[in-house]
């Protein structure tokens, strides 16, 4: 889960803080507590991506908090990044990990990395750093690499979206498509219906029945989707 969190003026660290501006410090606090229950959904869900992610791959991870996705991923290299020192004692032993700003890649080479993931992290950006993200994103992807983005629905869960006081940006899984025609992504697939809103301790209990979620027709509390996309040919 991303620790990106965009929060109004009144909530910006001092100045000379490590953190940029729009950055609240505090959202490991509030909204992304330590959870040990979440890690146990994640096997599931990594078990599940590696259909688009080879185990040679090298993989970056953006916003990547407590590594909940890094530290699972099967892959050749995995580099997790997040704004927050916390993803330095999260990362895994075979983890890199990177304390830098999801919108600005630039420390990475072009044609890098095979797949670029990120989960719940572009609603917390503007739209100006979403397509800064976006267009780093295709600079580091290698021919043919993929972008992964796991964010919350707004048509599917507009009722709690904004319980998360971070959230600035909303997506449906149509938008999200058009969004990323728009940067230049030819988008591969984009699944409405992926997982429940929220994975919480409250339903991380029940992670043994996320197999059954993924594969089954019917998603009952859905409220995440996924898009699957990869540079256009122009990249």
């Amino acid at each position: 889960m991303s620790s990106y969190a965009e929060t109004t003026s009144a909530s910006d660290p001092p100045e000379g803080s490590q953190f940029r501006p729009g950055y609240d410090p505090r959202y490991f606090e509030t909204r992304l507590v330590e959870d040990p229950h979440r890690a146990a959904i994640w096997r599931h869900l990594t078990a599940y991506f590696s259909r688009w992610i080879p185990a040679d791959a090298d993989v970056l991870e953006l916003g990547a908090g407590w590594c909940d996705f890094a530290n699972n991923v099967t892959a050749r290299r995995v580099v997790a990044l997040d704004l927050d020192p916390t993803v330095q004692d999260a990362a895994a032993a075979h983890v890199e990990p990177v304390v830098g700003d999801c919108t600005d890649l630039s420390q990475f080479e072009p044609d890098s990395f095979d797949v670029v993931f990120a989960s719940n992290l572009l609603e917390h950006l503007t739209r100006e750093q979403a397509n800064q993200l976006l267009d780093s994103a295709t600079r580091v992807l290698r021919p043919g690499g993929r972008l992964m983005l796991m964010q919350p629905n707004f048509r599917l869960s507009y009722k709690r979206y904004f319980d998360d006081y971070t959230h600035v940006a909303v997506f449906t899984d149509v938008s999200m498509r058009d969004y990323l025609t728009s940067r230049g992504y030819q988008v591969e697939n984009v699944f409405a219906r992926f997982m429940p809103f929220t994975m919480k301790s409250s339903a991380a209990n029940l992670s043994f029945l996320v197999p059954w979620y993924l594969r089954s027709p019917i998603k009952p509390m859905a409220g995440q989707m996924l898009a699957i996309a990869t540079p256009g040919a122009g990249r």
